[in-house]
């Protein structure tokens, strides 16, 4: 059965001798069959065990028999939303529904439900009451306790309890998921598989929960921000596998108990992850349609690690896949390559190696191993700490080895660079070749804002440190004679950001002389430490009060005065501009983000009169 995609009907089961599969997995993206599409990466390790496993991809959540069209399965149903939250797949954050979907057929919109996850495992319970259903994906991950919810603008509670489903797991689930299986298949019921690490389930008592933390009840928080911000931040101190404590959240006789993270994988089993037998590309059935256009961006990538210690407050990470990096061996990634040159499509590019963040490889300390990532304080924010280990030989020795294989033409790096953990390398050697080997024109960065008071809410590094890395980084491509460019990513509205901080980046980029293309508002979702200062107004850390834009047209003027230059945003920055008090920036002077509008010209009769001037003289 090597390289050959997953049942998706009876007939594929029939094919395979199959009366009747162990798992079925429902998921909302389309099927491809390749380790970056979730769904199909559980799929296949549950293969790898020998697990009889169909995939039901986006089915008409309409329609029942959708979901019967592999049958009951004999073990559980899977159930995921995809590789993106559905909420944010289907709507920008002014709330307007996109037009495409990269998921799913075509880049065709529409062809999964909102909050797919619980509507999916409530068809799935109509359709087949008394099967357990298992949620996972990052939706279901981002949602195991009660969140925040910024489409509907209030605290929603676990996914668990409105999915009705039985067992949710959170995080990479290969290890948890595998667990699961073995218990079902040896005759556990559901219930009795709560013990497992990397997941959530429901319980009627407490009697089987070692040492808990207890969190502020639904009803606490749903009374209180401060309560919220409360429970949030236990949350967040308990996200490293070594030292969390399984978390309990009452619902009022029902609680919802999370256990602490899984082991991560090693890397000798996270290689045998990405070696398995996919076949790399989308199913068959969707080649009429044009194929799904998100394959296009990984096909030729190789995933690296895993994991980031970068602590951006805005990202999900910390909360899905960790602070500490899982890595894969160079052999591997390697091996990957060179079966990837065999494919007649490629072209000789190689379009990323990287993961989360591209240079980071290692742990970011040794105490990491023992004692987990610290929950005072971060790897790089406000500084890099003294017990960092940066180095990036080995990333560098990979990069090198990649770029050396016959039929490779180019190797790029276009996963997110941590600057300022590059700039504290006193070994230059990897900036030095990033810059000659594996960029293509221009180095995509984060810097995100430039306000000290923004960037502290951020949890990013201060503006010196980003000029520091600018100057290095025209140094170097001086010296080598290449014309390559930065482009920097800014952020509007994040929480810390007023008018006042939005036209201090305004005059940034008037000095920079470069205006983005691309400008991200900030969207409040689940799992984020920002998320949680948007809808409490506080940072649950240092629970000092913080500013929050939550009004459309102020996030409008901060996202205008980023791209001040284009004429359509000319009246949102004259109208913020007014606003902050600074008219000194509207006028012809250099140092101005805009010019004064000039009066409309009047038109003038055939007789040499003003129009306007006829109709108020008729006589004129």
């Amino acid at each position: 059965m090597l390289n050959q995609f997953l049942p998706v009907c009876k007939q594929d089961m029939e094919d395979r001798g199959w009366e009747r599969c162990d798992f079925v997995l429902v998921t909302g993206d389309a099927y491809v069959d390749h380790p970056s599409f979730g769904g199909a990466l559980i799929g296949r390790v549950l293969e790898s065990h020998g697990y009889k496993v169909g995939i039901i991809a986006q089915p008409n959540w309409r329609a029942l028999d959708s979901f019967k069209i592999l049958g009951r399965p004999k073990l559980a149903f899977l159930v995921t939303s995809g590789n993106i939250d559905s909420m944010v797949n289907h709507y920008t954050v002014a709330k307007k529904p996109r037009k495409s979907d990269a998921y799913s057929p075509g880049g065709k919109g529409g062809l999964r439900p909102d909050r797919a996850t619980i509507v999916y495992a409530n068809r799935v319970r109509e359709a087949y009451k008394k099967t357990p259903i298992i949620l996972g994906g990052i939706e279901a991950s981002l949602r195991r306790l009660a969140h925040y919810d910024y489409w509907d603008d209030r605290i929603r509670r676990s996914i668990l309890l409105d999915a009705n489903a039985d067992l949710l797991v959170y995080g990479m689930g290969e290890r948890p998921i595998v667990e699961i299986a073995h218990g079902l298949q040896a005759g556990l019921r559901i219930q009795d598989l709560s013990y497992i690490r990397g997941t959530a389930s429901k319980a009627m008592e407490l009697n089987a929960v070692h040492k808990p933390v207890i969190l502020p009840t639904f009803a606490e928080i749903l009374e209180s921000k401060t309560e919220y911000a409360k429970s949030f931040k236990l949350q967040y101190d308990h996200t490293d596998w070594i030292t969390a404590a399984p978390l309990v959240e009452d619902y009022g006789g029902l609680y919802v108990v999370q256990n602490p993270p899984a082991e991560p994988l090693t890397s000798d089993e996270l290689d045998s992850v990405y070696l398995m037998p996919f076949t790399k590309q989308f199913h068959p059935v969707y080649t009429k349609a044009g194929g799904i256009p998100a394959l296009k961006e990984v096909k030729y990538s190789l995933v690296s690690a895993r994991g980031c210690f970068g602590g951006c407050n805005f990202c999900a990470l910390n909360f899905h896949q960790g602070r500490s990096i899982q890595a894969r061996k160079a052999s591997s990634i390697i091996d990957e390559a060179k079966q990837m040159i065999k494919d007649p499509d490629f072209k000789g590019y190689i379009h990323d190696v990287g993961g989360p963040t591209a240079n980071f490889r290692h742990k970011a300390c040794e105490k990491q191993v023992k004692h987990g990532v610290c929950t005072h304080k971060q790897c790089l924010f406000p500084q890099p700490c003294v017990n960092l280990n940066v180095d990036h030989q080995e990333y560098l020795d990979l990069l090198r080895a990649l770029r050396s294989l016959p039929g490779v033409k180019k190797v790029f790096v276009r996963s997110g660079i941590r600057y300022d953990y590059l700039i504290s390398d006193q070994n230059q050697e990897f900036f030095q070749e990033l810059c000659e080997h594996h960029i293509s024109g221009q180095l995509k960065v984060a810097p995100e804002h430039i306000s000290p008071t923004v960037l502290r809410q951020m949890g990013k590094p201060n503006k010196a440190t980003f000029q520091r890395f600018v100057r290095k980084y025209d140094h170097i491509n001086q010296k080598l004679g290449k014309k390559q460019f930065l482009v920097p990513y800014f952020m509007s509205s994040h929480p810390g950001s007023d008018l006042k901080t939005a036209i201090e980046l305004a005059e940034y980029i008037r000095d920079m002389g470069y205006i983005p293309e691309q400008v991200q508002d900030f969207y409040p979702t689940p799992g984020t430490l920002s998320t949680c200062m948007y809808y409490t107004e506080k940072n649950p850390v240092t629970k000092q009060p913080v500013f929050v834009a939550k009004t459309a047209h102020e996030k409008a003027m901060q996202r205008a005065l980023i791209q001040y230059k284009n004429p359509k945003n000319y009246d949102l920055v004259v109208a913020a501009l007014k606003l902050a008090k600074r008219t000194d920036l509207i006028g012809n002077g250099e140092k101005c983000l805009v010019k004064p509008r000039r009066p409309k010209p009047t038109r003038r009769s055939k007789q040499g009169s003003t129009a306007t001037s006829k109709r108020l003289n008729p006589n004129a």
